[in-house]
């Protein structure tokens, strides 16, 4: 740093703004730092920087699953705060497992990240209190922490689902079934807590066939729409839990000549291009990641409120194929 200066004709506390980004420098003295370390090959040490500061300018991110189209936008979200912050995104998955989330977890607490955003799998989070003592900043998203309180933002899943069933009765429809991801998953409790209310809101009964759920894979969801679509009291509607079980289930309507109404939980790729195109409950991702991550570096710089539950609203899309009403013999 002092060749830096030497060679820009500066002091080495100008240099250390430039190299940190920090304000109070003009763009021609910033152009000849700049200019200087480029000829000198400088590399800030960070190592150094660590032991100063007492921070690691970085923060990680545990999603359920990388490979979800609907963590994308979060991830990249989490990573465009933290670069403005001038912090690195370290992230994985948890493949919804409790045990490899706090793996994980535990992982990156070693490695003595400042912050950490957790999509939760496990329903015990009290592994966390040593590190959140320890100063470790720590945001829960799309899913609360259990056993503990701490910061969350969450879509509005309760919500969001009576929405959707209340336009599936607005509809005429009055069988209607639900297929949703494991009922330990908090956004999938919370949607079958709005399908259930939305049914009551209209004097309509549940029958317990017409609710199925569980495990989001394909043989799963095909097995109970089925089931619901050919039972003894056929419904007539879906509302699907999540952008997985709603593509399994176009896919099985495509096969039936009747039609039947479908909405979905979540929005995904080419949903308004299919025919009919899917009407959804539409979440915001980006949001959702943006706000978590502006909650953590609130907390990262100081801030010591106690802790806050955001919740961001859905809304619904009309596209098609949740506007089909009952057929006349139902």
């Amino acid at each position: 740093m002092k060749d830096v200066a030497a060679r820009a004709g500066v002091g080495l506390k100008t240099v250390s703004r430039v190299v940190n980004g920090e304000p109070g420098v003009t763009p021609d003295t910033e152009r000849r730092v700049q200019e200087a370390i480029t000829a000198l090959g400088f590399r800030r040490n960070d190592s150094a920087r660590i032991l100063r500061k007492g921070r690691t300018a970085s923060i990680g991110l545990v999603l359920e699953d990388l490979a979800d189209p609907f963590y994308g936008p979060l991830s990249r979200a989490v990573e465009e705060v933290a670069r403005a912050h001038g912090a690195l995104l370290i992230n994985g998955s948890s493949a919804e497992d409790p045990e490899r989330e706090q793996e994980l977890v535990l992982a990156l607490c070693a490695r003595r990240v400042d912050g950490l955003v957790v999509v939760p799998a496990g329903d015990d989070h009290r592994y966390l209190e040593p590190e959140i003592a320890a100063g470790v900043a720590t945001v829960f998203v799309d899913r609360p922490a259990a056993r503990i309180d701490a910061d969350a933002v969450l879509a509005d899943s309760f919500g969001g689902a009576r929405t959707a069933v209340a336009h599936l009765i607005a509809h005429g429809h009055r069988r209607i079934g639900f297929i949703g991801d494991q009922p330990r998953i908090h956004t999938a409790a919370e949607r079958l807590c709005g399908y259930r209310a939305a049914m009551a809101d209209a004097g309509l009964p549940v029958d317990e066939a017409w609710v199925s759920l569980g495990p989001t894979g394909p043989d799963r969801v095909r097995a109970a729409a089925g089931a619901m679509l050919d039972g003894p009291a056929p419904v007539t509607a879906l509302f699907a839990g999540n952008n997985r079980v709603t593509v399994t289930i176009v896919r099985v309507l495509a096969g039936r000549i009747r039609p039947v109404a479908l909405v979905g939980f979540d929005d995904f790729e080419l949903a308004d291009l299919l025919s009919p195109a899917v009407t959804v409950v539409a979440q915001d991702p980006a949001q959702l990641g943006r706000t978590a991550a502006d909650m953590l570096f609130r907390r990262l710089d100081g801030g010591a409120d106690a802790p806050r539950r955001v919740v961001l609203p859905t809304r619904l899309i009309v596209r098609g194929s949740g506007e089909f009403p009952p057929p006349p013999d139902a």
